[in-house]
């Protein structure tokens, strides 16, 4: 039992160690992307998802307020019982 747990930490020592270190840090180039004067408005500069997840947004918005105001004209305006 002990000889596993040596071996596997022998092995998870040397997997995070010997790993290949690569350039992590983007935010200078989203700084960049973000920063652009080119007429964008900043919640749309990140590309199409950017653009779904407006759009999305936005529909969902309408369809909650248009829905509530009808829960609302429905409350207000009770039907009558015969």
């Amino acid at each position: 039992m002990f000889r596993h747990m040596n071996a596997l930490q022998q092995v998870a020592r040397r997997s995070i160690s010997s790993s290949v270190r690569r350039e992590v840090n983007k935010v200078p180039e989203k700084q960049k992307l973000f920063q652009e004067d080119n007429g964008m408005p900043v919640h749309l500069k990140g590309g199409a998802a950017d653009a779904l997840l407006y759009r999305t947004t936005m529909v969902l918005t309408i369809l909650g307020t248009g829905y509530v105001v009808y829960e609302l004209v429905k409350a207000a305006f009770p039907q009558k019982k015969d």
